[in-house]
């Protein structure tokens, strides 16, 4: 200590007292440069990749529903390799052959489930009429369900003495994560399959939603929201919330009345420059309702103010659930991401996406979100009827041939007598 005292108080090789007192104020400044450099850096890198994520997301709008899914195929691998890596140990890994090879497994098996099932229900009139994807379609369940057992059997297999609890709490974290991650996503997919607008409105919701909580958090917050995220506040989240809600009712006034939006897909082939037709779901439509009398009687300047009747599309409520749920809800998806984050000790779940973290950090409320949208439209939404997949379906797994050939003879007796004309191709098949 006297010796670094006698350095900056003695002159050294002619040089005066005061030079080292200059020098020693340098690295008290130059930090303070280096770090705000390093945060404009960063603010323009997230910036940039910003930029690059929306122009993205909405080519992969217009280039059509199979491009939709396979990003969201690489998402979910990337969520799934970010999330186990956090838990990665590999000092004890490398002793047991295989280990990161079975995890991976794991992962495909629950793909071909998923990805199965979607196509089964949403393509059965084409699964179900081809030699080859027939078997696998009428059999998808039990195949799944065998494959499922090998990988069972390779991890019993693989268990080591001094080993059991590391092995079968990898085993856990990693059913954990199948199920947060593909089980969520699967329901992501069919929303998709039901029309873009069940993609693209929950997807934009969340986006706008975080967007707001800053903005409002950063102009009003005062009271912390959670210990968990010290930064997020009470003011911010209902600030968001009301802005997404106006946010959302402007989005869906633009997209609602686009087939390409609202048309569910029943060609993976279709983009927005081909378009989509189909009857519009009664959602959609705009109908008369009538104000409450209770409101309209609250005072005689009611009356003059506020109409008897208003003219609006259903959606225009269920829009209020969908926007709510993003913003009251949806943000304990990344709560739990952060406790997560927390409980492991890390900022960030990777760095797949520059300025911006891992592909998990900006997925977290998205998978809940998601799902909550495919439960609320199928129990309130969906039109119930059936299709010709469905029928078809049924038609094959149910009937003998013999039976078959009745239906399809009866079928185009039936067309016949209504005077409906058919191709030579389609008598000549029967």
């Amino acid at each position: 200590m006297t010796a670094r005292k006698r350095k900056t108080s003695e002159p050294v090789n002619g040089t005066s007292a005061t030079a080292p007192l200059a020098a020693s104020t340098g690295p008290s400044i130059a930090p303070d440069i280096s770090q705000s450099g390093k945060t404009k850096s960063n603010a323009f890198l997230r910036t940039m990749w910003t930029f690059i994520m929306i122009f993205g997301f909405f080519a992969l709008l217009a280039a059509g529903h199979l491009w939709v899914v396979l990003f969201l195929t690489v998402v979910q691998v990337q969520i799934f390799n970010e999330i186990l890596a956090i838990a990665s140990v590999p000092a004890m890994e490398n002793q047991i052959p295989w280990f990161k090879a079975s995890h991976w497994y794991f992962l495909a098996t629950t793909l071909y489930f998923a990805y199965g099932e979607t196509v089964v229900y949403y393509f059965k009139h084409i699964v179900l009429v081809d030699v080859l994807l027939l078997p696998l379609a009428t059999h998808h369940r039990f195949i799944s369900f065998v494959l499922y057992l090998i990988g069972f059997i390779w991890f019993v297999g693989s268990l080591q003495k001094g080993q059991y609890r590391f092995q079968f709490s990898q085993f856990s974290f990693t059913h954990m994560t199948l199920i947060l991650v593909v089980g969520q996503a699967h329901f992501i997919i069919n929303n998709l399959l039901e029309g873009i607008y069940w993609f693209f409105i929950p997807a934009a919701l969340v986006i706008t939603n975080d967007i707001f909580a800053y903005i409002c958090g950063k102009a009003f917050g005062r009271h912390k929201l959670l210990e968990l995220s010290p930064k997020k506040t009470v003011e911010g989240f209902v600030g968001a919330w009301i802005c997404t809600i106006a946010w959302g009712l402007l989005l869906n006034q633009i997209l609602m009345y686009s087939p390409y939006f609202t048309c569910p897909a029943t060609d993976l082939g279709a983009n927005a420059f081909s378009g989509l037709l189909c009857d519009r779901n009664p959602v959609f439509v705009p109908r008369l309702f009538e104000i409450p009398q209770s409101i309209l009687t609250t005072h005689p300047l009611v009356l003059r103010i506020i109409p008897t009747t208003i003219r609006l599309a259903p959606i225009h409520f269920h829009i209020l659930v969908l926007s709510s749920f993003a913003s009251l809800i949806a943000p304990f998806g990344g709560f739990f991401a952060s406790g997560l984050k927390r409980a492991f000790k890390i900022k960030d779940f990777g760095q797949s996406i520059p300025g911006h973290g891992g592909m998990t950090d900006r997925m977290d409320c998205q998978l809940l979100n998601g799902f909550f949208v495919y439960l609320y439209y199928q129990s309130f939404i969906a039109v119930k009827r059936e299709s010709v997949g469905a029928l078809l379906g049924r038609a094959i797994v149910g009937l003998s041939d013999e039976d078959l050939v009745r239906l399809v003879s009866g079928l185009i007796q039936h067309l016949s007598n209504r005077g409906v004309k058919m191709s030579a191709a389609i008598l000549n098949g029967v």
